[in-house]
């Protein structure tokens, strides 16, 4: 089993920034990949951001150029910078993490862009 714990959530002001941490633990061989996914209020889950064991990376049209996925030198933790921050950024974050075919979840954490 492997556990995923996101940080970094919080309020900001439109066109400020927060970074969030996802930590993966548990049993873990190689992701084939991690990402953030969302779940703005009243809508459906989307893909934010994702980074390949590779470390190529694919970003939701919404965020390119805002938003920056990395991982950690050991390879169990996965961030994401997020940079000039609208309303609409408003959502759930969750970190996800693949490993042989298995997606894994951690339990989400707020951001919310308010003034």
């Amino acid at each position: 089993q492997v556990q995923l714990v996101e940080s970094g959530g919080g309020v900001a002001q439109p066109g400020g920034s927060l970074r969030l941490s996802c930590t993966a633990s548990g049993t873990i061989f190689s992701f084939n990949s991690m990402g953030w996914y969302r779940q703005p209020p009243g809508k459906q889950r989307e893909l934010v951001a994702a980074i390949t064991r590779d470390g190529n990376t694919d970003y939701a049209d919404s965020v390119k150029g805002r938003f920056t996925i990395s991982t950690g030198s050991m390879k169990n933790m996965v961030y994401l910078q997020t940079n000039s921050l609208k309303p609409e950024d408003t959502a759930v974050y969750y970190c996800n993490a693949n490993q042989f075919g298995v997606d894994y979840w951690g339990k989400g954490t707020l951001v919310t862009v308010s003034s």
